[in-house]
């Protein structure tokens, strides 16, 4: 099964999954909020009973006031009705506000608990779930949950309150009459529960398309350079066209019930009001009424409006138990993702915190992304502190998974990773990634000012110190003749920048920081030749004094280095300085001889397109 299609049915089993215990977890989250929520439920069953209250006004001003033509008190009568509705528009206010105080509230909870879960999250996580699923759950999921407290389990509350007072006032008046009222309602709950069922699957549907959605658009708009690089624009459309077919189809399917539910609703609740007026009219008009019968005009009219005012909350309970439901399921999916177990964490007491010497010791090291497709396979070395070491072999041969499983993006399955002799997984995991900086090949900015994206948020780097880094690294020359200079607004991904003015910033980023342990990841490639002698040099710069692992196929960054490892194949295969491997007539001696070659086809060429002598290593895994 492929990756997407097992994504698909993970969501598609969440869809089924209705556990009502889900349900109790979550209004645990009502707990900070416990009192307004209280006074909310006091002010909605209030404004209930005030509702219900409708229809014994009119009884009175028919029977009382009208038939009679009665005119003294009229007017303290309307009163008391302008009263009546003037405290109900009052506390529907009230009640309105303070339940959506508590949803935004319980939802700002929510998002940050998730937000902090995704933070702590191991990498590998993200190699599983595509983004626009996990954001899904940040947004769509709370959003389905918003709607529970603010218009879900207090209005069934609600709901259930004015069915009772309008039953009770209805017996009151006159037992026969009511019965008959209440002749449709099993037929209003057999297609209450017909709707809830097939709205529910509906539901299920466009939730889960939604994810899918989501998904697709996230990883395409991000790709959307190499999608038109290869021309694939034409065949990414038609599988967004079925994705989103699919998706307007679980829409029209919903919509297929709504249309169906709410007129066959109506129609029974005329049924119902065309009894009322059958029955009551004909036992006013013969006479027939029960002895002691309080059966009147006003009665009748009265019951009219109690059989409208009892088949609106009956119909709306089915909609309340759809968000229910809608709410279950959204809450299911976030609380599988706030209970999955973080792999990867600090230990509950760590041996070892604080700055590190920079001593790296690889053990018998084994390691998988998946089963026993082995990456690293027995891999033993040691870096001494203060010593660069370059890491050179073909794609897939395993070099940037040792600097990922170093910094415990990962965790090994057999062997041992050892910083300053402590193993890393006995380390405080903040402390641990602290003296650590790392330089990619596509250098990630984030949106927000130049200096802000050297700072990452660290209260502690200056502004001095931010341009200090940046004109060790020569980034300052350019960041300078922006507009509004180190203030400069970075668009999303750096846009706007080009590559090695990206890379100058990834530098000056990494020296403000002051690490002990600098990772260079291909950072020296794919860079323009104006501010290639540039990044040259910020890299001897940022190199100075620190233990470094160099992912790098330029020589001129290698031959610089105090030993080179050679990796085929997840193995260890050669060690050494660069004469030392050349002498060998091993691997390195191999790529290098593929390079000189390389070199030799393009020494022809115009300098500005050279590519100068190289060790491909390609991409790493």
């Amino acid at each position: 099964m492929s990756e997407e299609n097992k994504n698909q049915s993970e969501e598609e089993a969440i869809g089924k999954t209705y556990d009502f215990r889900v349900a109790k977890r979550l209004l645990g989250y009502l707990k900070p909020y416990w009192h307004i929520a209280a006074f909310a439920l006091v002010l909605t069953v209030l404004v209930n009973v005030l509702a219900s209250l409708q229809p014994r006004f009119t009884q009175i001003a028919v029977d009382d006031y009208i038939t009679p033509k009665q005119t003294d008190g009229i007017w303290l009568f309307a009163l008391a009705f302008f009263g009546l509705f003037l405290f109900r528009f009052i506390f529907s206010y009230v009640q309105e506000v303070l339940l959506n105080l508590v949803g935004q509230k319980v939802m700002f909870d929510l998002r940050t608990q998730i937000y902090t879960k995704l933070q702590e999250q191991e990498i590998a996580y993200y190699d599983k779930n595509p983004v626009g699923r996990v954001i899904t759950r940040i947004t769509s999921d709370v959003d389905a949950l918003n709607e529970l407290f603010t218009s879900g389990v207090i209005d069934v509350l609600g709901d259930l309150v004015i069915i009772f007072a309008i039953i009770v006032q209805m017996f009151s008046y006159d037992w026969k009459l009511a019965l008959v009222s209440l002749i449709t309602v099993p037929l209003l709950f057999t297609a209450t529960n017909w709707f809830r069922k097939h709205a529910r699957n509906g539901f299920d549907k466009v939730r889960t398309r939604t994810a899918k959605l989501n998904a697709f658009l996230q990883e395409h708009i991000s790709g959307a350079q190499t999608v038109q690089l290869f021309n694939a624009e034409e065949k990414t459309r038609k599988r967004f066209d079925d994705i989103n077919d699919d998706y307007r189809n679980a829409n029209i399917e919903t919509i297929y019930y709504y249309s169906i539910f709410y007129p066959m609703v109506d129609f029974i609740g005329t049924i119902g009001i065309a009894l009322v007026i059958w029955f009551g009219g004909y036992q006013l008009l013969t006479g027939t009424a029960a002895s002691g019968s309080l059966l009147t005009i006003g009665v009748v009219i009265a019951f009219v409006q109690f059989s409208q005012n009892l088949f609106q909350p009956i119909r709306d309970l089915s909609d309340k138990f759809n968000i229910l439901q809608a709410a279950i399921v959204a809450s299911h999916r976030i609380f599988l993702l706030l209970d999955l177990p973080v792999e990867v964490k600090s230990p509950e007491n760590p041996k070892k915190s604080g700055k590190v010497v920079g001593k790296i010791e690889f053990q018998n090291v084994w390691f998988a992304y998946k089963g026993e497709d082995w990456i690293l396979k027995d891999v033993s070395f040691t870096i001494n502190p203060g010593e660069s070491v370059a890491l050179v072999g073909h794609t897939g041969s395993g070099k940037t998974t040792v600097t990922n499983l170093l910094m415990r993006f990962y965790d090994v399955q057999k062997g041992r990773i050892l910083l300053d002799g402590v193993d890393i997984k006995d380390w405080n995991l903040h402390d641990l990634r602290k003296n650590f900086a790392v330089v990619l090949q596509d250098v990630f900015l984030f949106s927000g000012a130049i200096e802000e994206n050297i700072r990452l948020g660290n209260k502690e780097i200056t502004d001095q110190k931010i341009r200090w880094a940046a004109a060790e690294v020569h980034a300052d020359g350019f960041i300078e003749k922006l507009a509004e200079g180190y203030k400069s607004e970075v668009k999303e991904r750096g846009a706007g920048l080009s590559v090695g003015q990206k890379q100058l910033i990834s530098f000056a980023r990494a020296l403000a920081f002051e690490p002990t342990i600098l990772i260079l990841d291909e950072a020296t490639s794919s860079i323009d030749t104006e501010t290639e002698q540039l990044i040259q040099q910020a890299v001897e710069r940022v190199m100075q004094a620190r233990t470094s692992l160099v992912i790098a196929h330029r020589l001129s960054t290698i031959q610089k280095c105090d030993r080179i490892m050679v990796f085929h194949h997840g193995e260890l295969r050669e060690a050494g300085t660069h004469q030392e491997l050349l002498n060998l007539h091993g691997l390195y001696w191999r790529l290098y001889q593929l390079q000189y070659v390389e070199e030799k086809i393009h020494s022809s060429l115009p300098p500005a397109t050279s590519p100068g002598l190289s060790l491909e290593t390609g991409a790493s895994n």
